[in-house]
């Protein structure tokens, strides 16, 4: 009989496992098991003791042009000494894998293992590495243009709030925040003085769950799935939330934001353009990842996502941020 369409699958891990061995590893005792199951499916690779990250693409989230890009990206920043996990190419040099899965064609890259484990709370000395990692990052990344999509703020906060209105009903109180919330940051994009603002490739998505640290405290930076064009300081925004995200204490929160922004400044300047405008893109960027999550509930966890979800997010999380980024007080 013929199978029922689907629009997602998981794939096998021993058949794939024997797809990597023969491709990768032909000499080596290939092991494979899904470590998570998202927009993209990452995959712990071991290969006779030595270890390597398998992702494979959902069905029509990434093109081929978009993930060779990815992928140029990340072999620009390792050439350069910067610490990523980088792709691997197979047997043949290839760096890119389809598979024929029931949903459609999906693609998968091979990654080496990022050394270390994630963290949720970083030492002052940490957030000061990582922001001189992220500086020197943008200093290769500066003017360097992918064949992928720009962010501003269509992308951002016009786009993402239709994929939240397709859950959050119209008349309630969290979408009235919302929308006004909307006009106010989309006038601050109109107003920025974008000749103070660098622009070139960014990650768009650095934070804990995106970095190993090692017991020697040496960072690398993983899953550049979102990187794309638009001002580097996205970048340090993005960071930025997710410290207050993470923690509690104000003045713990403080000092490590500090130390971050420390971190980045020895390595090179953030204008002073730049710095006015971070807060404000840091709320812009919780419209982003909604929305996100919003167009793709399907692939993060139908169980949770829904109104409520939606409503309690908007009230504990962007709420209080907005009203922090509105006195700078970050």
């Amino acid at each position: 009989m013929s199978h029922f369409p689907v629009t997602s699958s998981n794939l096998s891990t021993s058949h794939l496992a024997e797809f990597l061995c023969a491709k990768y590893f032909p000499d080596a005792k290939v092991q494979c098991r899904l470590l998570k199951a998202g927009i993209s499916h990452t995959y712990l690779v071991n290969a006779s003791g030595a270890k390597h990250i398998f992702r494979i693409y959902s069905l029509g989230w990434r093109t081929k042009t978009e993930i060779n890009e990815e992928l140029r990206l990340l072999l620009h920043l390792k050439q350069n000494g910067i610490p990523v996990s980088y792709p691997m190419a197979d047997e043949e040099s290839n760096f890119l894998q389809s598979f024929n899965a029931p949903e459609g064609d999906r693609y998968g890259v091979m990654f080496s293992f990022a050394e270390g484990e994630k963290q949720l709370n970083f030492s002052l000395d940490t957030h000061f590495r990582i922001g001189e990692l992220m500086a020197q990052m943008h200093l290769l990344t500066r003017d360097f243009h992918l064949d992928r999509v720009t962010y501003t703020s269509e992308t951002i906060l016009v786009d993402s709030l239709k994929q939240i209105a397709e859950f959050l009903a119209t008349d309630t109180e969290e979408m009235a925040f919302l929308r006004s919330t909307q006009q106010f940051l989309l006038r601050e994009f109109a107003s920025a003085d974008e000749s103070q603002l660098r622009k070139g490739a960014v990650h768009l998505d650095i934070w804990f769950d995106n970095l190993n640290i090692d017991k020697d405290n040496q960072v690398t930076i993983f899953d550049f799935d979102f990187c794309g064009n638009g001002w580097l300081c996205l970048d340090i925004a993005y960071y930025i939330l997710q410290v207050h995200g993470v923690e509690k204490d104000e003045q713990e929160c403080k000092d490590k934001v500090g130390k971050f922004m420390e971190g980045y400044e020895s390595v090179t300047a953030i204008s002073s353009e730049e710095k006015r405008i971070i807060p404000m893109l840091g709320v812009s960027l919780y419209f982003f990842y909604l929305g996100i999550q919003s167009q793709r509930f399907d692939n993060f966890s139908n169980v949770f996502f829904n109104d409520v979800y939606l409503k309690r997010f908007i009230n504990i999380l962007v709420k209080k941020y907005f009203d922090k980024a509105k006195t700078a007080q970050l």
